[in-house]
């Protein structure tokens, strides 16, 4: 993970509001040993309350990791659904996001292979837990912000498919 983080996610600048949280240890990574639905949501609940509990001097986002379950793209997918009835139950939409990553991840009406995927392909499942706050504070102080994923498509589409491969070599199973 924090591999990935430094390499793929800091390295290419693919979120530009990533490497100053990481820097200060205000990024926290949980590996869920969740194997059910229910231990994943119990793990997603049990960590927004920690961001809740806790300055966002100390802690500005948590990572979940999710290496036992999930590994299906579609039925991660699905789960996002039972993530945003959670996020409702508990008031919590508004207050925090939650960003996916995957490493089959595919945006609509793509083709697996195609580059753009990969801006959002992990080493494993995993829940990015954001507070809106940060996110709009992040948004606000950017230049182009909606410029952001078509720099990064344009960023993986430059690369060739042997520094792609090299880069997520973590994607061969």
């Amino acid at each position: 993970m924090r591999s990935w983080l430094e390499t793929v996610v800091i390295g290419l600048n693919l979120c530009p509001f990533a490497s100053k949280p990481f820097r200060d240890g205000r990024v926290r990574v949980l590996v869920s040993e969740a194997k059910t639905g229910i231990e994943l949501l119990t793990d997603l609940q049990l960590e927004l309350a920690r961001l809740a509990d806790t300055p966002v001097t100390e802690l500005e986002t948590t990572l979940i990791a999710i290496p036992q379950m999930l590994a299906d793209f579609a039925d991660y997918n699905d789960f996002l659904d039972d993530v945003d009835a959670l996020l409702d139950e508990y008031e919590w939409s508004g207050e925090y996001q939650v960003a996916s990553f995957h490493p089959d991840y595919q945006f609509a009406g793509t083709l697996p292979t195609e580059a753009g995927n990969y801006t959002n392909r992990s080493p494993v499942p995993i829940l990015h837990l954001l507070r809106e706050d940060s996110v709009e504070a992040a948004v606000d102080s950017h230049p182009d912000p909606d410029g952001i994923p078509e720099a990064n498509v344009a960023k993986l589409e430059a690369m060739s498919l042997a520094d792609r491969r090299a880069l997520f070599s973590f994607l061969s199973r």
